[in-house]
């Protein structure tokens, strides 16, 4: 029976329990009251499995997202889908975008986890003052929204062969695989044969080192997030409490309710079954934080759910670099939560103008900020600049920035395999092992 359970059918319940085990161990290292030197030398041991992890995972990106790509377009153009399934992409990106942004900021103005006693937000605004506030202005300086302007320059790369080595630069790598895959449709015979085996035989390569790659999925789950743990700690969370409580509980109410919502009555799947077939992806999602790196296993655990490879090689890829559902809904909470303690503060009030201001912001930029370094770090300061707050105040929720991340990194993923089941159905595929009754 214990060698039964060894099967990769159950790999979704061996990275649930790395997650419990890091934890755990987490917890030891944190009560064993280390020195800061030996605490980090601890660290450094464990975490190596997980850079490990993700520099493979890394690794198989960009040839698997120029095949899936380039097949999945030279299939939808020959069959003259290409635009109608484009269209219902991003119509459908854009959708889950905005719900998950008035989710947040629904919830940001009930619980108001920023509307505290003016000594306490007094305390976390000069908590900042000589920690990671510094470094993390570092990272963002010198951005504007010239860089949203800037995403679509860069799209059409000067050079395809350096595109093609930068795994930042998925959104130009995207639209190479797009150009040749529709042009090899106007190929016509041996030469027609020929480019459509590379493509294809690039993606099964691809795809088999990844199945492969994601077996040690455990081993790297338990490095990554036990490092994690260990970094943050666990009392980082005390004097934040209420913001972690409303982030979460938005990402949950988008996880857990509107998205599987979407998949009843828009993909006709039963969410229990999906999530069952997709939780790889999204446990990856979380332990990762990055959207990128977990697209292999997103991609084959879609296929799983009986998703097609049109579709999937299409949506998928598109998703991980445009629909950022976690992270919109995590720059309007972010952003009232420093406008409220502003309010505290200074005593001046933030109107329904500027609220809505911030979902037309939060919508904008996560879409077009994901190309550009510290992304949601950009975006957020970017807009708390156009409402005239305070951008060094972005170092209060520094310390817990790292596990909300992994937490609306797996949001964004489960939006990801949310739309292509919609758009899967919608092509009229059956999806029959997911299929609600």
């Amino acid at each position: 029976m214990f060698k039964e359970f060894l099967n990769a059918r159950y790999l979704a319940w061996h990275i649930l329990i790395a997650l419990a085990l890091s934890i755990v161990v987490a917890a030891v290292l944190i009560w064993a009251d280390l020195s800061d030197e030996d605490l980090t030398t601890v660290t450094n041991w464990i975490g190596i499995p997980g850079t490990l992890f993700i520099n493979a995972l890394k690794m198989v990106v960009i040839p698997l997202v120029f095949a899936a790509i380039a097949v999945g377009v030279a299939g939808m153009a020959s069959q003259k889908s290409f635009g109608r399934i484009g269209s219902k992409t991003i119509a459908l990106y854009l959708f889950t975008g905005f719900i998950a942004i008035f989710t947040g900021l629904v919830l940001v103005n009930v619980i108001q986890p920023g509307n505290m006693q003016i000594e306490s937000a007094q305390a976390l605004v000069d908590s900042i003052e000589g920690t990671d506030a510094s470094d993390m202005a570092a990272r963002v300086e010198g951005r504007s929204w010239w860089d949203l302007v800037q995403i679509i320059v860069r799209a059409v790369p000067p050079n395809i062969f350096d595109a093609l080595t930068n795994n930042s630069g998925l959104l130009a790598i995207i639209f190479v695989a797009v150009v040749f895959g529709f042009f090899t449709t106007k190929l016509t015979g041996v030469v027609r044969e020929t480019i459509d085996n590379l493509w294809q035989g690039m993606y099964d390569v691809t795809i088999a080192v990844t199945l492969w790659i994601i077996r040690f999925a455990p081993i790297g789950v338990f490095a990554l997030v036990t490092v994690v743990l260990v970094n943050t700690g666990f009392a980082a969370f005390k004097p934040l409490a209420w913001f972690v409580v409303t982030v979460l509980a938005a990402l949950i109410l988008h996880f857990f309710v509107w998205l599987p919502l979407m998949q009843v009555f828009l993909a006709r799947v039963n969410p229990f079954k999906y999530y069952g077939k997709v939780a790889k992806a999204q446990l990856t999602a979380f332990s990762t934080a990055s959207s990128s790196a977990t697209l292999p296993v997103t991609i084959e655990s879609a296929q799983d759910a009986g998703v097609s490879k049109r579709v999937s090689s299409f949506v998928l890829p598109l998703g991980a670099t445009v629909n950022m559902d976690g992270t919109a809904l995590y720059e309007c909470v972010v952003v009232i939560f420093i406008a409220q303690i502003s309010a505290v503060v200074s005593g001046i009030e933030f109107t329904i103008a500027d609220q809505l201001l911030v979902v037309l912001l939060a919508l904008v930029t996560s879409i077009g900020v994901a190309g550009v370094p510290a992304a949601s770090l950009v975006a957020i300061t970017l807009i708390l600049g156009v409402l005239e707050l305070p951008a060094e105040w972005l170092g209060i929720i520094i310390a817990v920035d790292r596990i909300l991340d992994m937490c609306r990194t797996s949001t964004n993923v489960t939006s990801d395999l949310t739309i292509a089941a919609i758009v899967a159905r919608s092509e009229g595929e059956e999806l029959p092992e997911v299929r609600a009754a």
